[in-house]
C-alpha cells in the first residue's frame, strides 16, 4: 500500500511540479479550444495522452526502446508548440464540437513523447528489478488524476471566461495559445 502511494504521488507531482511545467502547458493547449459542457471529449483525450504516456514508459523501462534524451527533451517543447499553433491557426473554430480523429492520434503521438521524456528518471527511480509494471500502473493513476484536475481548471476557466465574461473562444483560444508559445520559446531555445 505504501509503495502504491509512492508511485501515485511521484505520477501526480510529475504533472503538477512547478519545475516541469511543460506537461501543465500541453494540457493547457489541449484544452484550450474546449468548454465544461465538452468534458468528455477531453477527457478522453486525457487519457488517451496518458497511456500514450504509458506505453513508451514501459517500453523504456524494459528496454525494448531508447531514444536519445537530449532529442526527447528537445522534442517536448515542440509539441506543445505544434498543438498551440494548430490552435491559433484553427482559431478554436469548430474544434470543440467536432469529431476527435487527427487529434486522437496525435495527443497519442504527444504522448508517447512526453513518457520518453520521463523514462530516464523512472528507470533511476524503479531500478533494474523483474518488478516494474505495477508501480507503472500505480504512477500512470497519479498521471491521470492530476492530468484530469488540470484540464478541469482549464474547462471551468473557459467556461467562465466566454460564457460569463463573454470573451469570444477564437479569443480565449487565441490568447492562451500565444501565451503558452511564449512560455516554449525559452524551452526550446535553452534545450
Amino acid at each position: 500500500m505504501e509503495q502504491l502511494k509512492l508511485f501515485f504521488e511521484l505520477g501526480l507531482t510529475h504533472v503538477l511540479d512547478f519545475n516541469g511545467y511543460d506537461h501543465v502547458l500541453f494540457l493547457l493547449v489541449l484544452a484550450a479550444p474546449y468548454l465544461f459542457s465538452n468534458w468528455k471529449k477531453v477527457l478522453f483525450l486525457v487519457t488517451v495522452f496518458t497511456v500514450g504516456h504509458s506505453v513508451s514508459l514501459i517500453l523504456s523501462s524494459y528496454n525494448i526502446i531508447s531514444i536519445n534524451s537530449g532529442l526527447v527533451e528537445f522534442v517536448i517543447p515542440v509539441t506543445i508548440a505544434v498543438t498551440a499553433l494548430f490552435n491559433i491557426f484553427s482559431s478554436g473554430k469548430m474544434i470543440g464540437n467536432t469529431k476527435i480523429g487527427l487529434v486522437f492520434f496525435v495527443t497519442l503521438f504527444f504522448g508517447v513523447i512526453h513518457g520518453l521524456g520521463f523514462s530516464s528518471y523512472f528507470k533511476m527511480i524503479v531500478g533494474n528489478t523483474d518488478y516494474k509494471f505495477i508501480p507503472l500502473i500505480e504512477f500512470a493513476l497519479g498521471v491521470e488524476v492530476a492530468q484530469i484536475i488540470v484540464v478541469m481548471v482549464v474547462l471551468v476557466l473557459a467556461t467562465i471566461a466566454q460564457n460569463i465574461l463573454s470573451i469570444s473562444k477564437r479569443d480565449w483560444v487565441l490568447v492562451v495559445s500565444s501565451i503558452t508559445i511564449g512560455l516554449v520559446i525559452p524551452m526550446l531555445l535553452s534545450r
